[in-house]
Parts: structure tokens; C-alpha cells; sequence
């Protein structure tokens, strides 16, 4: 089991959110760890400044939450990223555009961030979210038996 800090932020009399530090493309980013998003999305401009060389495709899918129903995404496969000292496995992300989130965060000052990590990976890594300590804890995936 792996122990990460988390960095809970104040929404100014609008909640708090936690963040947590990943690394990308061997560079540190901020993500938004999200219980309430089905799936890790990752913000369509930051991914492109991050790597070139990431493949972005179009998605048959609107994507919903975010205050909308009907926002366009695209979808990525990622590799290589790192919470922690834990590996995530290959995964497709969506990719969407999050710009308003990161202005409203900027407003407020607070960090921009990457995306939110969501439930496929929460999940996948068995996440246990101590708000008190204000830490998360991964286990490895359960190996597939079959």
C-alpha cells in the first residue's frame, strides 16, 4: 500500500476539493481527485502542452457533468503515469476542454490543473481517502483470475 498527500483546497464558501500530485511525461502535475467522475478526464490543452506526441481521438460519446450534457470529447491512451511511487497501468482518458474550471481556480488562486482523476482509477487501485490526515492510500490492482 502506498500513502500520497493530498492538498485540500477552500472553494471560497463553495466546498473544498482535494488535489493530488502526478507525473506526466516525466513532469509533475496537479490533478483534482473526483469520487463523482465515472472516469479520469484530463484538460485537451494541457494534455497537448505536455506531449506532443500524445495521440488525441475524436470520442462518439458527449461527455456529461460539468455542468453540461452535451461537450464534445475526445479520448486519449495513456502510459507511463506515476501517483506516488505506484505505476498506473496503460488507460484511456477523456479529454475535454477544462479551461473554465482552471480559470475559476486561477480567480481564486489556486494551482491549474491537469484533470480529475476519477472512479476507473480510484477504483482500479482500491483508493482509501483519509480527509484527517489528508492523505490517500492505493493497493495494487486485484489480478484478474479467469
Amino acid at each position: 500500500m502506498t500513502s500520497i498527500p493530498l492538498q485540500i483546497i477552500d472553494l471560497h464558501d463553495d466546498g473544498y476539493h482535494p488535489l493530488i500530485e502526478v507525473i506526466l511525461f516525466g513532469k509533475a502535475f496537479i490533478m483534482v481527485l473526483d469520487t463523482g467522475a465515472s472516469k479520469t478526464a484530463f484538460d485537451q490543452t494541457m494534455l497537448a502542452e505536455a506531449s506532443e506526441a500524445t495521440f488525441i481521438s475524436e470520442s462518439d460519446k458527449l461527455s456529461t457533468g460539468l455542468g453540461t450534457n452535451t461537450m464534445q470529447s475526445f479520448t486519449a491512451l495513456i502510459s507511463g503515469m506515476q501517483i506516488g511511487s505506484v505505476l498506473v497501468d496503460d488507460f484511456e482518458v477523456a479529454v475535454l476542454d477544462l479551461s473554465t474550471i482552471n480559470i475559476a481556480y486561477g480567480q481564486m488562486g489556486h494551482p491549474q490543473v491537469l484533470g480529475v482523476l476519477g472512479g476507473d482509477i480510484l477504483m482500479k487501485y482500491r483508493v482509501v481517502i483519509d480527509y484527517g490526515k489528508q492523505l490517500i492510500k492505493l493497493k495494487k490492482p486485484r489480478v484478474k483470475r479467469g
